[in-house]
């Protein structure tokens, strides 16, 4: 760990923390750089899906009803 890293108290399930050591373990890599990585990966999720409604922000609003009577006319359902 870097001398920037802060340190936290983070509670885990018990079968998710068995598994995490386990995965320690078996890649040679601490728990906390483990866990680290899954956090880096679910704030780069959001920030793909926050993108993607930007990148939509523009585009017409289309009703449920109105997108199954498409599919329908399609022969898509």
């Amino acid at each position: 760990m870097s001398n920037l890293s802060k340190r936290s108290t983070v509670y885990l399930e018990t079968d998710i923390y068995k598994a995490l050591k386990i995965k320690s373990v078996e890649t040679s890599r601490s728990m906390s750089e483990l866990v680290n990585e899954a956090v880096k990966f679910a704030l780069a999720e959001d920030s793909e899906d926050l993108q993607a409604f930007e990148d939509r922000k523009n585009e017409p609003l289309i009703s449920y009803e109105q997108m199954l009577k498409e599919l329908k006319s399609e022969g898509k359902i």
